[in-house]
């Protein structure tokens, strides 16, 4: 077993290296593991009487500065009832943001007063939060000492669920996939979300957490720690073949599977004591790069074992380990039976139809996705395009590298695309259509601004340095974004990754530019939020980049582009002419007029304060 463990471990060493470090932080397992990213000793670390924490560095560069009070410390003073010293806490943690403006700390900020992330983690850490929620149901119940003994179990269960939720979730999944990576030689990221696609994530965490409850009970006798952590030792790996099977007869399932097993299994787990030594002397380096993963797939092995036994004894239930190419491959004849909707010609080069466009034509619609003109190249390419996205879906699957989601004794639901024509995101943009999305890009990102403030202040401010119903650095980055990184639509992560680059460079740069034209003016500054380069760009507003990103490419500008198609030409170029004209008009007039006052680069608290995380 341990040999053939180490044969699957070599084929998916990476995803399996992956979900151990995914489980050591979640807590599931392994926790261990990570004790060599612990902050080091050089790091000092003082809890002050006012419950302020200090850390720096040995070189002074950076200072993060928190105040918090932890759950239990919450749970003390509403005992006490003296919710006042929460309060106090999270205006002492504000005052604490605000001083450290004053100090160079570093050009990495981590602990501020700006933002969504700020206003999210200084309530949660200063238990500003906690007392909100208890000041809700004491208004409700109308007594101080109900209303803590409410919200003291409410939190618990609370937190209870969602660890339980997390815990189960992650042990299943990786117990599944292992088990896949046993017969199949690709695991795609999708199979993470098994069980959602299953329907059966609340009942399998029930499963689990049932075993939980009757394992703890038992552990309250002499023996029953030792035993029932062997009795109930195939639960996870039964839910992860069969997540649809009952709580009660998944335990009792693995009961009747583990007799006369429970020794032997004790003594192969035993048989890593060696390894979990040199975790600890290597700091859990040893164990995360290697016997953690190897462990995992070793008793992926033996459940495999135990399972081939139980049926070939037909031991009661035994029938419930139903998923048969969990453990083998379907003959390429059922596959293709099963996947008969799915093009089967893996030939979809468009490299052809680039070729004709000309070296000067072809190389900037493959690297740039641009095209002068829509014609019926574009239409074939599209097809083409629609095929392999298609494919590439089920590719791993048609090959028999892959598990079958099909072949599952309850099939697997698969996302319906309906009209995926319209959201295609392989196709090439003409001048013209770019033209409009930048022009509507602009437009969107001046009615959010213009409505955060409105909001927020209840005035009308006409935000941007333009006068015009536009802020072009949401035109500009949409196009940058769909044009620059046309060869990572395929990789949306990869995406993702460069579009936060991108946009962060055109945020920075821009604000650098306007500064140094202007006299230092400035008309955004990120000043108070989380992880601020000199208050020109922040993770907060890089994330809503990146993640606009993603739905500029694959959602907005496919459908924006449907729309544009369907406008005749005699009306959407006279169209793009006038918009250019007045864009480039007003960008003339603001050079020597630019757009100020309050809410544009006056800031006040609020202002400042701005939750939307891109002020511009």
């Amino acid at each position: 077993m341990k040999k053939r463990a180490k044969s699957v471990l070599k084929k998916h060493y990476w995803i399996f290296l992956v979900l151990c470090i995914f489980a050591g932080i979640a807590g599931v397992n392994y926790s261990d593991a990570l004790d060599f990213v612990k902050l080091p000793s050089t790091v000092k670390s003082q809890l002050l009487n006012d419950g302020e924490t200090e850390n720096a560095d040995t070189s002074g560069n950076t200072t993060v500065r928190t105040v918090g009070m932890s759950l239990d410390t919450v749970y003390g003073s509403l005992l006490n009832g003296n919710e006042k010293q929460v309060e106090e806490n999270s205006k002492e943690l504000e005052k604490q943001a605000e001083k450290s403006e004053d100090k160079d700390y570093g050009v990495v900020q981590v602990g501020r007063k700006g933002g969504v992330l700020a206003f999210v983690v200084n309530k949660v850490s200063s238990g500003s939060l906690y007392v909100t929620i208890y000041a809700a149901i004491k208004s409700i119940v109308g007594s101080s000492g109900a209303a803590t003994v409410i919200f003291i179990l409410f939190s618990t269960l609370f937190i209870t669920a969602v660890w339980l939720l997390i815990h189960n979730y992650i042990t299943v999944i990786i117990k599944r996939i292992y088990l896949e990576g046993r017969t199949y030689d690709e695991i795609p990221f999708s199979r993470m979300m098994f069980l959602v696609r299953v329907h059966k994530v609340l009942k399998t965490v029930w499963t689990l957490t049932l075993e939980m409850i009757y394992y703890f009970l038992w552990s309250l006798t002499v023996v029953g720690a030792f035993v029932k952590r062997y009795s109930y030792f195939m639960v996870p790996y039964i839910a992860a073949e069969n997540p649809g099977i009952s709580a009660k007869k998944a335990i009792t399932l693995s009961r009747q599977m583990m007799k006369g097993h429970k020794w032997e299994c004790f003594k192969l787990e035993f048989s890593f004591i060696g390894w979990s030594l040199l975790s600890t002397f290597t700091f859990g380096l040893s164990g995360l790069f290697f016997s953690n993963p190897y462990q995992e797939a070793v008793f992926g092995e033996y459940y495999s074992f135990i399972r081939k036994l139980a049926k070939e004894n037909s031991i009661p239930d035994s029938d419930l380990l139903n998923d048969t190419y969990l453990f083998e491959k379907a003959s390429e004849e059922m596959i293709r039976k099963v996947y008969n909707d799915i093009p089967q010609d893996q030939n979809f080069s468009t490299e052809e139809i680039e070729k004709s466009r000309g070296k000067i034509g072809g190389f900037i619609s493959r690297n740039f996705g641009i095209i002068l003109r829509y014609d019926k190249k574009e239409e074939e390419y599209r097809n083409l395009s629609l095929m392999e996205m298609k494919y590439n879906v089920y590719r791993s699957i048609l090959k028999g590298s892959s598990y079958p989601g099909r072949l599952y004794p309850v099939p697997e639901s698969e996302k319906k695309r309906k009209n995926a024509q319209s959201l295609l995101y392989l196709r090439h943009y003409s001048v013209v259509s770019l033209i409009m999305m930048f022009f509507s890009f602009s437009l969107i990102g001046w009615i959010w601004e213009v409505s955060l403030h409105l909001i927020s202040d209840g005035t009308f401010v006409n935000r941007g340095v333009l006068h015009g119903p536009w802020l072009p650095i949401y035109g500009t980055g949409g196009i940058l974004i769909l044009i620059l990184l046309t060869r990572m639509r395929k990789k949306p992560w990869l995406e993702f990754i460069c579009g936060v680059l991108l946009a962060g460079i055109v945020e920075y740069f821009t604000a650098w530019n306007l500064e140094t034209t202007h006299g230092g003016q400035k008309w955004w500054d990120y000043s108070g939020y989380f992880l601020n380069l000199h208050g020109r760009i922040c993770a907060e507003g890089l994330l809503v980049f990146g993640l606009g990103g993603l739905a500029v490419v694959y959602f907005a500008a496919p459908l924006l582009d449907n729309l544009f198609r369907k406008i005749s030409s005699k009306i959407i170029i006279p169209l793009c002419i006038v918009l250019l004209v007045l864009f480039t008009a007003d960008q003339a007039y603001s050079k020597s007029n630019p757009n100020t006052g309050d809410g544009i680069t006056n800031y006040t608290t609020e202002t400042s304060s701005d939750t939307s995380g891109n002020s511009k």
